[in-house]
């Protein structure tokens, strides 16, 4: 997308999820981290980001913080 390659993008939903791994940790990783995220939101796209650990050890949590993200807007029937 761009310049970057991203982990998973659903198009559908204008959705891109980042898996992050140690090299996120490493000097100047975050600044590299907020441009791209900043470009990707620019495009219309809604980003988050977990870290590798996460995915591995809690799934249930990150299946939960991506439902609740996309239904942070839907309005109660």
């Amino acid at each position: 997308m761009g310049r970057y390659i991203v982990d998973f993008v659903c198009l559908g939903l204008h959705l891109v999820l980042e898996v992050d791994g140690d090299s996120h940790g490493e000097d100047g990783a975050e600044t590299r981290d907020e441009a791209r995220t900043a470009w990707l939101r620019s495009q219309g796209f809604r980003v988050l980001r977990f870290w590798n650990y996460d995915v591995l050890t809690n799934i249930d949590g990150v299946v939960e913080t991506i439902f609740n993200d996309l239904n942070r807007d839907a309005v109660p029937a």
